[in-house]
C-alpha cells in the first residue's frame, strides 16, 4: 500500500469518527430537550413510561395553594375535576403573572412520590389581555340629570 493511500485511509476514518460523534451528540441533545405536552389526566393514565419522560403540563393554580421558600414553589395545578401537586425548583423566580387562579404551564418529571417536579414554569395573567366575551361588555354609565331649578328642564349630561 502506498503512503498516499494510508494518507486517503487516516484521514477519512477520522472524518467518520467526527461525524459519527456530532451525530452522537445532536440525538442526546434531541433527545434530552423533547418534552411531551399532557393533560393531568393523561399524566395518570400514562402508568410506567410517565416516570423517564420529560413533559409540560398545564392547568390552573388552585387558589390558596401556592407556597414559596426562596425560589422554590410548591402549588396545586387544577384542570377540569384533575389535581396535581407540583413543586418548583428552577434557578429563577417564579413569573410576576404566578398568582392564584392564573394559568400555569410547568416543565419537569413527575416523580414517585405523586408529585410533578418543575424545573421550568411560565403563567399567564388570568383573564387581564383576554378579549371580552359577548354579553360580558361593560354597561354603559349610568347619565346624570342636571336641573336649574323647578322651572327649567332637566339635561343630560355624558
Amino acid at each position: 500500500m502506498s503512503s498516499q493511500n494510508a494518507k486517503y485511509l487516516k484521514f477519512g476514518s477520522a472524518i467518520v469518527v467526527i461525524l459519527l460523534s456530532l451525530g452522537f451528540l445532536a440525538y442526546t441533545g434531541v433527545q434530552e430537550s423533547k418534552s411531551y405536552y399532557v393533560t393531568i389526566k393523561e399524566l395518570r393514565g400514562m402508568g410506567g413510561s410517565v416516570y423517564t419522560k420529560r413533559l409540560r403540563v398545564a392547568g390552573n393554580v388552585q387558589p390558596g395553594s401556592i407556597k414559596r421558600t426562596g425560589t422554590k414553589v410548591e402549588f396545586m395545578l387544577v384542570e377540569n375535576d384533575q389535581i396535581l401537586p407540583v413543586v418548583y425548583s428552577g434557578t429563577e423566580a417564579p413569573p410576576d403573572t404566578f398568582k392564584d387562579d392564573s394559568q400555569a404551564l410547568a416543565d419537569g418529571s413527575f416523580g414517585h412520590d405523586g408529585v410533578f417536579h418543575a424545573k421550568a414554569l411560565q403563567a399567564k395573567c388570568a383573564s387581564k389581555y383576554a378579549p371580552q366575551q359577548p354579553g360580558n361588555q361593560m354597561q354603559a354609565a349610568p347619565t346624570k340629570s342636571m336641573t336649574k331649578g323647578p322651572e327649567h328642564s332637566s339635561m343630560v349630561a355624558n
